[in-house]
């Protein structure tokens, strides 16, 4: 294990995190989705873009794992190809199940990050024992952030209004990159000999408010300028108590090595 890369000690289970990644990536798009068509409105699309930091979380904490094996300049990388099969596996899911259309994009997204750690492990002779698990959690990640914004932005579950909503109006990039950096940029903040799971995934959940937020711009014109608001306050109000949590973890962990006595006594 690299020092350089991190990769402290885990007190949150990988198996919980999944858990709540994946179940409440899904059930917030679905929540979003019957609310707004049995009300009529836009105003439940937030409860997706909550399911999106639920997802987000999970991929921030698969990239540390990974990640603590010395691969920090490879962050970028597995985060953006775990994207891709995301957003490839969820507009197939869409176009051949409807409704359905999450489950199955998960799934498929799911099994190419399983073959992608496969190809890692056995073709590129990477070696890394966690790769093919990781990359399948990756690929979960990135399929339930793209389908949980894309509904943020469309206000339901549909495969021809996220076409015409989130795809011809160029929205899709927005949702690409904003949950790209989510799910990327907390390990990469946070790598180093000090970097813990804690401070890391409270800044996960931070990134995925900003992506939220972001979502919710979007959804102004979309679904309405009430559920665009509505998200975009939400939004902010975790954003901003994530970053003054994160705050406080940052202040412990530097006091810890600062601490350290890394300099001799009296000076250098």
């Amino acid at each position: 294990m690299s020092v350089a890369a991190g990769g402290g000690e885990s007190k949150i289970d990988k198996t919980k995190l999944t858990m709540y990644g994946v179940g409440g990536g899904i059930l917030g798009m679905y929540l979003a989705h019957v609310l707004n068509m049995l009300t009529g409105t836009g105003y439940f699309s937030f409860l997706a873009g909550l399911g999106a930091i639920a997802a987000v979380v999970m991929g921030a904490d698969a990239v540390r794992r990974v990640c603590a094996y010395g691969i920090g300049t490879g962050v970028p990388s597995i985060g953006m190809m775990a994207m891709g099969m995301g957003l490839v596996a969820a507009m197939f899911g869409l176009a051949i199940a409807g409704v359905a259309g999450p489950i199955i994009g998960v799934a498929i997204a799911m099994g190419f990050g399983y073959l992608m750690g496969i190809l890692a492990n056995k073709v590129i002779k990477m070696n890394i024992p966690v790769m093919e698990e990781v990359l399948m959690s990756l690929g979960a990640a990135g399929a339930i952030v793209i389908l949980s914004l894309s509904v943020v932005i469309s206000g339901e579950i549909n495969y021809l209004d996220m076409l015409n909503d989130v795809v011809f109006t160029g929205y899709i990039a927005i949702v690409f990159i904003a949950g790209a950096l989510a799910i990327l940029q907390p390990f990469n903040a946070n790598l180093g000999p000090d970097e813990t799971q804690d401070r890391t995934l409270v800044l996960a959940i931070s990134t995925g408010a900003l992506g939220m937020f972001a979502a919710g711009i979007g959804s102004l014109i979309t679904v309405g300028v009430g559920g665009g608001v509505l998200t975009m306050l939400i939004a902010a109000a975790i954003w901003l108590k994530a970053f003054l949590w994160f705050f406080k973890l940052v202040k412990r962990d530097s006091a810890g090595v600062v601490g350290t006595g890394l300099l001799p006594e009296g000076g250098l």
